[in-house]
């Protein structure tokens, strides 16, 4: 599923077995009465419907062919808990008045559509189990939800030059660098590109021949002075650096040499902004851009980049920090009701049938 089409709540990772459903487990409340109708889990009295959860687990793209019932309802529990926490967050939206306007929708849905023709994202709609109204419904609740998240949170946070200096201090030594390092982004065209590979133009090349045209109209499109991390955006077949624009981060000059001894000849040879050429490699065909430079040494406080690089860090740190607290919080102050957990913590004791 793209990233483009994919807004999601909270997540966390999906363990199997009686220990990973404990905590849902242990929060069911005694009561017996039975679920309403249609109804997952209640956030304040208003419902989540199987129905939606049935529609979110598919769009998850979880299930896995011959998986036992077992690690479905586990993923089930999963994703309710997802939709729980963003009703939970939505509701707090809403009463502080920021829930997103449909201008707001419509600019983000322009944006979702930027990539494709009109024929592509209605396929990328279908692919993905959705329809338009899923996508405008998912896009509101994440906006809206943002927005909460830097009013309470992101705008409070403030990162002083005290901080800055004693993280530097404290971790001088990691910002002497052992060697040059080279900040670079690529774009990858494969014969045989992995079914993970996936970019915002669903194109990938089936043979030698494909991925040959393919790297030679990419070429093209970069002298003609589109946007290199767009273009890999769109059409690179690396799972990992396309959907970042191709950005690798930094490289190290020894890590070039291993991988190939003329590959770090020609990319010590470029200077920064510069696009190398076609390149061919053992995995397909290659185009390099190079970010930026640097060489080896310790860096200092007063480089403008160490001192953006400690923010971003500490920015990154409190932001996580205060938002899984600000979640625990809210989670306390709402009342919700998992009538799919009570459900399996009942059966738990019925003999298999």
């Amino acid at each position: 599923m793209s990233d483009a089409l994919c807004y999601r709540g909270p997540t966390r990772a999906v363990r199997w077995g009686s220990v990973a459903l404990l905590p849902i487990l242990l929060c069911v409340p005694a009561c017996k009465k039975s679920a309403p109708a249609n109804v997952a889990a209640t956030v304040n009295n208003r419902a989540i419907s199987d129905t939606e959860l049935e529609r979110t687990y598919q769009q998850s793209q979880l299930a896995a062919p011959g998986q036992s019932g077992e690690q479905t309802m586990a993923q089930k529990l999963e994703v309710l808990r997802g939709l729980i926490d963003s009703e939970i967050m939505l509701q707090r939206a809403e009463k502080q008045g920021l829930l997103a306007g449909d201008a707001d929708v419509e600019a983000k849905l322009t944006e979702v559509r930027a990539p494709w023709t009109k024929e592509q994202f209605e396929q990328q709609l279908r692919d993905n189990k959705m329809t338009l109204d899923d996508l405008k419904s998912k896009i509101r609740r994440e906006l809206s939800i943002q927005k909460l998240i830097n009013k309470d949170i992101t705008s409070h946070i403030v990162i002083t030059d005290a901080d800055v200096t004693a993280f530097y201090n404290a971790n001088k030594a990691s910002f002497n660098l052992a060697e040059p390092r080279v900040h670079m982004a690529q774009i990858l065209v494969t014969p045989n590109p992995e079914p993970s590979a996936g970019n915002l133009r669903n194109s990938k090349a089936q043979n030698d021949v494909e991925a040959g045209r393919k790297i030679r109209e990419i070429q093209g499109r970069l002298q003609r002075g589109e946007e290199f991390g767009l273009v890999a955006h769109n059409y690179s077949e690396d799972p990992v650096s396309a959907p970042n624009g191709g950005d690798l981060g930094f490289i190290t000059e020894s890590a070039l040499e291993k991988a190939n001894v003329e590959l770090r000849k020609m990319v010590m040879s470029l200077a920064p902004g510069a696009i190398s050429p076609i390149i061919k490699t053992q995995e397909g065909y290659r185009i390099f851009k190079i970010i930026s430079k640097e060489s080896a040494g310790q860096r200092e406080l007063n480089d403008p980049r160490v001192q953006q690089s400690i923010r971003e860090t500490l920015l990154n740190r409190k932001d996580q920090l205060l938002k899984n607290a600000y979640y625990e919080v809210a989670r306390n102050e709402a009342k919700v009701v998992n009538y799919l957990a009570r459900s399996v913590a009942e059966s738990a004791g019925q003999p298999a049938k």
